[in-house]
């Protein structure tokens, strides 16, 4: 197993808006490297509980060796979509609390042999979870034109779409696209010269597309925000950091139909989004790192933290 590093983003905001108890039981259903599920564990003293859910064995694998000293902590393989299931299957009923951490590990990115990054010139993959069946190279070879630019449009907001699905079509024919170098190379010469030296390096909205898609990622937030929300005692909290627009969308978007507001489109005659009055929203506004996090973790920057809290009966 390679090294698992990974640095917990916004722990303390994170750790605050759970407010952890002695006793209490909580999930962290991204459990990656640990670092929030040790600092809520902490806090809950050794009466607590906290489930930690991750799809991938090795992140499992250093979680529990980092939390083998806390004998409340259950570790998980899972999908946090699947909470509502994973819980019944441990016995375990309404929760205190949920944090769901959407960044990808570093540990993903470092990795070579996982195929995430164009750092590094690997295996096209991306899986989180490794007994998934389609990997990006997959993609990559079996999507049409159109759908290739749909992806890229959707998942990666890529305003070059269309150059690129056309350039991977192309390119592909002459030889196949099965590793991170080479479909680097192929996005870099499919957007115009003055974009292949901007701030940030051309396939990169290539690559959050491929891996949104690989892993059905937008799919698993809405699935898991739901059941969270479902398994949370009255008073309970989720606690949800997001990295990008189209999962702060979702999160927002979500919070604000289960706190009972309307969210269609002002042109809809009639509310079509069925709210609910399930939820109070405990953050007006996103939690953005400090300036002292995001020079000591450049990865945080795009974090945007928000928190919600279950409703009593009475109060629904």
């Amino acid at each position: 197993m390679t090294d698992f590093s990974h640095i917990p983003v916004l722990l303390d905001v994170a750790v605050d808006y759970l407010q952890p108890s002695p006793g209490g039981l909580l999930v962290d259903g991204t459990l990656g490297g640990g670092g929030h599920s040790e600092a809520l564990l902490r806090r809950m003293g050794p009466t607590g509980r906290l489930v930690g859910i991750d799809q991938d064995s090795e992140a499992l694998q250093a979680a529990g060796q980092r939390l083998e000293g806390y004998p409340g902590f259950i570790g998980v393989r899972g999908n946090f979509a699947d909470l509502d299931v994973l819980l019944d299957q441990l016995g375990l009923g309404l929760v205190d609390g949920v944090l769901l951490d959407l960044g990808i590990s570093s540990h993903f990115v470092d990795s070579a042999e996982r195929g995430f990054s164009f750092r590094h010139d690997a295996p096209l993959d991306m899986r989180m979870d490794l007994r998934a069946t389609t990997s990006a190279a997959d993609l990559v070879e079996q999507l049409d034109e159109g759908g290739l630019e749909g992806l890229l449009r959707e998942y990666g907001e890529e305003r070059y779409a269309r150059r690129i699905a056309r350039r991977i079509v192309w390119e592909r024919e002459r030889e196949p696209i099965r590793t991170t170098g080479r479909l680097a190379q192929v996005v870099e010469r499919a957007v115009p010269p003055p974009a292949r030296h901007g701030r940030i390096h051309p396939a990169t909205r290539t690559f959050q597309a491929l891996r949104i898609a690989v892993n059905d990622e937008l799919g698993v937030l809405q699935r898991g925000l739901e059941a969270a929300v479902n398994r949370l005692a009255p008073g309970g909290r989720l606690v949800v950091i997001s990295f990008h627009s189209l999962e702060d969308r979702i999160v927002k978007t979500t919070f604000r139909r289960l706190a009972g507001e309307c969210t269609c489109p002002a042109r809809l005659p009639f509310c079509q989004c069925q709210p609910l009055r399930l939820l109070q929203v405990l953050t007006r506004r996103p939690v953005e790192p400090d300036p002292v996090e995001v020079a000591a973790n450049p990865r945080s920057r795009s974090a945007r933290l928000r928190a919600a809290q279950r409703l009593a009966e009475n109060e629904e």
